[in-house]
C-alpha cells in the first residue's frame, strides 16, 4: 500500500511540473513580442545600475549606507576591540572608514562590465528572469558578471588602498595592535576581503531595485517597465 502511494504521489508531482511548464510556455504576453520582454529585462536592470550601483561611488556610499556598509573581518574585529579599550578609537574608526573608501573607489569600474552582461540577455534569459523570485535578475547579472568584476576590482582596491592612505593607516594599526602585550600577531589580507564585500555590496544595490520594480507599480517609470512587469503580476 505505502508502495503504491509513493508511486501515487510521483506521477502526480511529474503531471504537475509537466503541466507547470506547459502554462509557462503558454505565458500570454500581452502583445509584446520576444525581443521587448527582453528589452524590459535589459532597461530594469540598466536603472538598477544607473540609479543604485551609482550611489556606492559616492563619497559615503559604503559607510553611511547599512545595507552594505563593510564591517572588519572577524581576525579584525579583536583588533579594533583592543584598540577602543586604550583608548585609540579614533584610529579605529578611521580604520574602517577607509576600508569603505576603497569600495567607492573601485566600484567606479563596474558600469561598463555590467553594461555589456546586461546587452546579452536573451528571451530565454528573461523568461526565467521575469518568473524567477524578486533577485532573479540580480542572480543573473551575479553570475555573469562576478568574476570579471573581482578581477577588475582587486587592483583597484589595491591602489585605492594606497591613494586614501588605507595602507598606512591598517599598517599603524595592526602595529599598534601587534604590539599590545598578550595579543597574538595579525596579517589579515585585507585587499581580498575589501573586493569580497565591494561586490556584495553591488550586488545588494542591484536587488534593492529589481524588488521595488517588481513589487511597486509606482517604480515602473516607463511604459516598457510597466507593459512587462504586468506579465508577471
Amino acid at each position: 500500500m505505502i508502495k503504491r502511494i509513493i508511486a501515487l504521489i510521483l506521477v502526480l508531482n511529474v503531471t504537475a511540473c509537466a503541466e507547470l511548464q506547459q502554462v509557462v510556455n503558454q505565458m500570454p504576453q500581452g502583445g509584446l513580442g520576444n525581443a521587448e520582454i527582453a528589452s524590459g529585462l535589459r532597461q530594469a536592470l540598466d536603472f538598477g545600475i544607473d540609479k543604485q550601483v551609482s550611489k556606492l561611488t559616492a563619497k559615503d556610499g559604503f559607510f553611511k549606507n547599512e545595507l552594505v556598509k563593510i564591517l572588519l573581518p572577524e581576525e579584525l574585529q579583536k583588533v579594533d576591540k583592543a584598540l577602543r579599550d586604550i583608548g585609540l578609537g579614533n584610529l579605529a574608526d578611521e580604520g574602517l572608514k577607509v576600508l569603505n573608501r576603497a569600495a567607492e573607489d573601485a566600484v567606479k569600474e563596474a558600469t561598463p562590465i555590467f553594461v555589456n552582461a546586461v546587452k546579452d540577455i536573451t528571451f530565454a534569459d528573461a523568461k526565467n528572469i521575469l518568473l524567477g523570485p524578486d533577485n532573479a535578475a540580480t542572480q543573473y547579472l551575479t553570475g555573469k558578471t562576478e568574476t570579471a568584476l573581482y578581477d577588475k576590482f582587486n587592483p583597484v582596491i589595491k591602489n585605492s588602498f594606497s591613494k586614501v592612505g588605507a595602507d598606512q593607516i591598517w599598517e599603524n594599526l595592526i602595529n599598534k595592535y601587534n604590539s599590545i602585550p598578550f595579543t597574538n600577531n595579525v596579517n589579515p589580507d585585507l585587499t581580498d576581503y575589501v573586493t569580497g564585500e565591494a561586490l556584495k555590496g553591488v550586488y545588494t544595490m542591484i536587488a534593492v531595485e529589481e524588488k521595488e520594480i517588481r513589487n511597486k507599480v509606482s517604480s515602473r517609470t516607463t511604459d516598457l517597465l510597466k507593459r512587462v512587469f504586468a506579465l508577471q503580476d
